[in-house]
């Protein structure tokens, strides 16, 4: 339950935007300029603190951004770490995952590729509280559904 002061010092939210930018990346041009544009956001301001915080990841790699932009025109924003299927895409070295996953494999990933995507995706904000267990089970779900097979150890 929140208290009357949370609540009085709350501001309120003019919207809500969700981006895919790539690491290092972010540019007032499209597709970032005319999402924050339309609600008079500082666009300079959100690039360099976007690539600052992005700097230790490989350049192009695509980053999930939430960003809560305020009617005061100040915003705030969170930085996810890419998709599961752009990692398993990158650990089996193909460009997309199989036109009929279940009867054609695209690839093949060891455990170890699932243990390490898995570390990686318990540093997300909506993650952290999951067992590396849990979030592997979820991985390997994904990687079947991409017709990406993971083996114990590839031969």
């Amino acid at each position: 339950m929140a208290t009357l002061k949370e609540i009085l010092t709350r501001r309120p939210v003019a919207a809500t935007i969700r981006l895919r930018v790539p690491a290092g990346g972010a540019k007032p041009a499209p597709p970032v300029g005319p999402a924050l544009g339309q609600y008079r956001l500082n666009l300079m301001a959100f690039c360099k603190d976007f690539n600052a915080r992005t700097q230790k990841y490989k350049p192009e790699t695509p980053m999930s951004v939430t960003i809560t932009a305020f009617t005061d025109n100040t915003f705030e924003f969170t930085i996810k770490s890419p998709s599961v299927s752009w990692y398993l895409k990158k650990a089996a070295g193909v460009e997309s995952g199989s036109s009929r996953p279940g009867h054609v494999t695209a690839s093949t990933v060891t455990v170890k590729h699932v243990y390490e995507i898995a570390k990686i995706k318990q540093g997300d904000p909506y993650c952290q509280y999951m067992s590396l267990e849990s979030i592997s089970k979820s991985i390997i779900g994904t990687a079947n559904s991409m017709g990406i097979k993971v083996q114990k150890e590839l031969d």
